[in-house]
């Protein structure tokens, strides 16, 4: 095949590239430089295509394989995105460690609203939130299924409205106190 040939082939296939490109990475520019990526890869080795065999398909697994090595490039080199106008966290990619202390006090408190809560719905919510189906937890209680049901629900509802008015309440002491 003539280089003038395998040209108007590759042109004829930018458009399929194109979407293809587009498919795997989800990212306009990205899929823009792995297009490219690709054509010069089978400009520069054009030699290698074997007349007769599937042409789409060739430009294809190189677009594919290209693809992969840089995903396996970017998932090895830990690669920072800093996508902050003035590059802050740019160089801050040490090392952190986890610390669930947020968490542990984030459960402290909503332990503590679920204990506030009337013992008809806590009990029927705790053991729903143990793990117990409906009805079991229906049988154990000697309730109707949907008196369990609304149980529940209205234990969520309630816990709801505490998280709300509890965080709200956080949140005027916090501005209150910036004020001052």
């Amino acid at each position: 095949m003539s280089p003038i040939e395998f040209d108007a082939k590759l042109n004829q296939m930018s458009g399929l590239l194109n979407a293809f490109a587009y498919n795997l990475t989800k990212n306009v520019e990205d899929a823009k430089d792995l297009f490219q990526e690709t054509a010069y890869r089978a400009i520069t080795n054009r030699d290698k295509f074997l007349p007769g065999t599937n042409f789409k398909a060739w430009l294809f697994t190189i677009m594919k394989n290209i693809f992969i090595n840089n995903y396996r490039k970017k998932t090895k080199a830990n690669t920072i995105m800093d996508s902050t106008d003035n590059l802050f966290y740019l160089n801050s990619g040490g090392a952190t460690i986890s610390n669930r202390g947020d968490a542990n006090i984030l459960m402290t408190e909503l332990t503590g609203m679920v204990d506030k809560l009337d013992d008809s719905i806590r009990i029927p919510f705790l053991m729903h939130y143990q793990g117990y189906k409906y009805q079991e937890i229906a049988d154990y209680l000697d309730l109707p299924l949907g008196t369990v049901k609304s149980r529940i629900f209205f234990a969520r509802k309630e816990l709801k409205d505490m998280i709300s008015q509890y965080y709200q309440s956080a949140e005027s002491e916090l501005i209150d106190t910036t004020l001052d």
